[in-house]
């Protein structure tokens, strides 16, 4: 694997050999600004170059910001930090115990925020640097070291564990969302799965966390499913995890306030702005919940499966389209024939690229009624 370099040079040696020692002791090639050869593009260009060559980023960052190229607003370190984000992992090391500059302490802001780097880091000193690259390399070898990703089959996993639904006008709309992880393999043994802490852990967090998904008005009860840990509500949605880390969302999708304004009616509408809502919640909620089960990323993208179940003879509506309509209202056609809607996306863009994620099921969604 191809690794790159990325921080100050200057006053940054030692970190930067300790960096060295750390990556090509466990049999990674390095990649590094001292060791480019003279070549006639600048130096920042042949270091963005280097980070497009790697497999993946180290980035040491201490107390100070360092140049800033002409006709750049930011550094050389942060410039490459740019170039490699969302594109590439990104080990990132942060001096512990030091006062960054105003920029410096800014673009620290900006690495902690991003919630798609793979892994963050504190270091004191150069020996610990180099305890924590070992460790954290060493992490990430091992979490990728579990075979290609069978796209088709994540997909095929997803879509197996939507319901099979029932035609029935009468069946409350329900958002199914599946999320399965890939390559897909044992994340959670059996006796995990029966651990009180996890599931009590979980229910929390879908009814108090801060991508809480169940309705608080509501009891719920978590109990073993067969194999798989199930979070249920009476007539409301549910939380399925299995031992592979799949996670299986059923939301309702009922709008209690259109439904009493249009005398019971208003139940066969489907809201854009409440599937929107699950969809944040629940990608939200599938985010945290991966990180708990498998902190270190053995699974590395998701396959995801979407559907509308119990939407025969309803109409999908915005907001603004529903109150334009007054009292009326237009069923739908019935007996359509709706399919999931599936992708695979990298485990990271759940946290991301979660804004446009949403955009990519809902408007395939919302076709699917037109």
């Amino acid at each position: 694997m191809k690794v790159f370099v990325s921080s100050l040079i200057t006053g940054y040696e030692p970190l930067r050999e300790t960096a060295r020692r750390a990556i090509t002791t466990l049999r990674n090639e390095v990649i590094m600004a001292e060791d480019f050869p003279a070549q006639p593009n600048s130096s920042q260009v042949a270091c963005l170059q280097g980070v497009r060559a790697a497999d993946l980023v180290v980035l040491i960052l201490g107390p100070d910001y360092g140049f800033v190229p002409p006709g750049s607003a930011i550094s050389a370190t942060h410039q490459e930090y740019r170039e490699a984000r969302g594109t590439r992992p990104i080990l990132a090391f942060i001096q512990q115990g030091m006062e960054a500059q105003p920029e410096q302490s800014a673009f620290i802001d900006e690495v902690q925020a991003w919630e798609g780097g793979l892994f963050r880091r504190g270091f004191r000193d150069a020996a610990d640097l180099h305890e924590a690259i070992t460790q954290s390399l060493h992490d990430y070898i091992l979490s990728n070291a579990t075979g290609p990703i069978d796209q088709d089959g994540l997909i095929a996993k997803a879509k197996a564990l939507i319901p099979v639904e029932r035609q029935n006008q009468h069946s409350a709309s329900m958002l199914e969302l599946v999320i399965v992880g890939g390559p897909f393999q044992q994340i959670l043994r059996p006796i995990e799965m029966e651990s009180h802490d996890l599931g009590e852990e979980l229910q929390q967090k879908a009814l108090f966390g801060d991508s809480r998904i169940l309705d608080r008005s509501k009891g719920s009860v978590v109990a073993l499913d067969g194999p798989d840990l199930l979070i249920q509500q009476d007539r409301g949605g549910s939380i399925r995890l299995t031992e592979q880390g799949a996670i299986a969302f059923r939301l309702p999708l009922e709008d209690n306030e259109t439904r009493d304004r249009m005398s019971g009616f208003g139940g066969m509408l489907i809201i854009e702005e409440i599937v929107r809502e699950r969809l944040q919640s629940a990608l939200g909620y599938a985010a945290a919940t991966l990180e708990r089960i498998d902190p270190t990323q053995r699974l590395t993208h998701v396959g995801i499966a979407a559907f509308v179940s119990g939407s025969e003879y309803r109409t999908w509506k915005t907001r603004a389209q529903q109150a334009s309509m007054g009292g009326s209202l237009q069923m739908g056609m019935g007996q359509v024939d709706r399919a999931p809607i599936s992708m695979v996306i990298r485990r990271a863009a759940l946290r991301l690229d979660r804004t446009p994620l949403i955009e990519d099921i809902l408007v395939p969604l919302r076709r699917q009624f037109s």
